[in-house]
């Protein structure tokens, strides 16, 4: 077959028709011309990518991230080695530090499109006004919460070594990040109604006001403020309390973005519904919404003589905890009227923990309660106060604490200004830093204290445990009672 036949064939894609409907080849009438195909079209992006990629949205998240970490590496040592401390903390520095900050660039955010003078040309597109809010308001949501949750992470990679048991409170971590992506959401809108500059630092100081002050109130409405933290270190929260908290945040954030740019304005009412429900159950559990731990607060003890208990929480913190009071002990073991076992337990467990005292394992410590009657337990001062990357920072002074609570005794009432109180303040402060000596205190002060404390550095161990027995039976209150080495 020839050229010509296969050009006289109708629709062939290599050659023009018989009716010259395609240009002449070079070369004659009848040539084969190639077929152009034009390049394929690069794949878009999408706007939302853009959107996200561009204006303050990143910047805010490495703000987030940056408030976060500087804070939490400031309190270290008050956070690093109990996940309910962490979470705590955490959860203080993200709300009431970068919620305002959230705020603010929503509310810049919003103005975005009136400081360019775009809006009209914006409005003659064929997208809806509520796809092009949400558009317009992701990265006022999306940057703040993936900030918090990335600052989290790093918290929780830097608790873990160190905390005993458990974990981050994942609900709470989450219902975080909702509550800031809610702030930017409600300044955005802010933003778009507020035709004034000034109005994003305006509005972060008024976050901020209104994220602290609910603090400081005793009302169980103080619970829908995101920013309340919890300082109890037994306690869990119910497993409803995340869930909760997000529905209230993004229920009140979702109905007025739903009232600012839906067609239809009725279609707020759904999220408000769902946000009102939400505050009203937080409000009215109150502190119910935080139950005790029975697992937190079970005693975990070594094998030593006296026993030295601390509670799960703290559990690697206890062969830092024995090690400290390892000399205290040695004095003390054996002696009549010693303590057998030294506890630490949570402490003033308030209405509602009842069943906290009476789980098994779990011993519950009153505030001021050194010594239990009877049981020769004594109270051990809390390990974490005094901790710093799972170990006891100063082994000194923690037995010294231990010594002050051993022999701390209600004397209210007690005339410290006569001779015997004198003499009893003396033989106390020797008998002290006998005990848990501490280089930085060597020296007795008050009454000649240093005179008793040589006195008992130069008995021997038949000599110094019948003079602790003596000691440890009188009235401490009663300064005549107090033995004289």
């Amino acid at each position: 077959m020839s050229a010509s036949d296969i050009a006289g064939i109708p629709g062939s894609p290599d050659v023009p028709d018989s009716h010259g409907s395609g240009a002449a080849a070079p070369g004659g009438p009848g040539a084969l011309v190639p077929r152009t195909v034009p390049p394929a079209p690069r794949r878009s992006r999408g706007v939302l990518g853009t959107e996200l990629r561009r204006g303050v949205g990143p910047w805010c998240a490495g703000a987030v991230v940056a408030v976060c970490w500087v804070t939490m590496y400031g309190k270290s040592p008050q956070w690093m080695g109990r996940w309910a401390e962490t979470t705590d903390l955490l959860r203080v520095a993200a709300l009431l530090l970068c919620g305002p900050l959230a705020v603010a660039v929503g509310c810049w955010q919003g103005g975005r499109e009136r400081r360019r003078a775009t809006g009209d040309l914006l409005a003659s597109l064929p997208r809806a006004p509520l796809r092009r809010t949400l558009l317009a308001v992701a990265p006022a949501a999306v940057w703040p919460a993936a900030g918090y949750l990335l600052a989290a992470a790093g918290c929780a990679l830097a608790t873990w070594p160190y905390a005993a048991g458990g974990g981050p409170f994942l609900s709470l971590v989450a219902a975080d990040a909702v509550a800031l992506a809610a702030l930017g959401v409600l300044g955005f809108v802010a933003g778009r109604l507020i035709p004034w500059r000034l109005a994003a630092p305006l509005l972060a100081a008024v976050t901020y006001v209104g994220l602290g002050v609910p603090a400081y109130a005793d009302s169980p409405a103080r619970w829908l403020d995101p920013a309340l933290d919890h300082m109890y270190f037994w306690d869990r929260p119910v497993w409803w309390f995340g869930p909760a908290s997000m529905v209230w945040t993004a229920g009140l954030a979702g109905a007025a973005l739903l009232a600012y740019a839906a067609r239809r304005r009725i279609s707020a009412l759904p999220p408000l519904a769902a946000a009102c429900a939400a505050a009203v159950l937080l409000a009215g559990t109150g502190d119910g919404l935080w139950r005790p731990d029975p697992a937190a607060a079970r005693l975990v003890c070594d094998d030593g003589a006296p026993q030295v208990c601390v509670t799960a929480v703290d559990r690697k913190l206890l062969p830092s905890v024995s090690a400290a009071l390892a000399g205290l002990n040695a004095r003390l073991r054996g002696v009549p009227g010693a303590p057998v076992r030294w506890i630490d337990g949570p402490r003033a467990p308030g209405p509602g923990r009842e069943q906290l005292a009476a789980a098994p394992g779990v011993v519950v410590r009153k505030v001021g309660e050194p010594v239990l009657l009877g049981s020769r337990e004594a109270q051990l001062p809390d390990p974490f106060s005094l901790s710093e990357h799972g170990e006891i920072s100063d082994p000194a002074l923690y037995a010294k604490w231990a010594v002050g609570y051993l022999f701390s005794q209600d004397c209210s009432g007690t005339d410290f200004d006569t001779p015997a109180a004198r003499r009893a303040t003396a033989v106390n402060d020797a008998v002290n830093q006998w005990l848990a000596p501490r280089p930085d205190s060597a020296a007795i002060p008050l009454y000649g204290g240093d005179v008793h404390l040589r006195r008992l550095r130069a008995m021997d161990r038949a000599e110094s445990r019948a003079y602790l027995a003596r000691y440890l039976a009188a009235d401490l209150c009663r300064a005549e009672e107090v033995p004289v080495p």
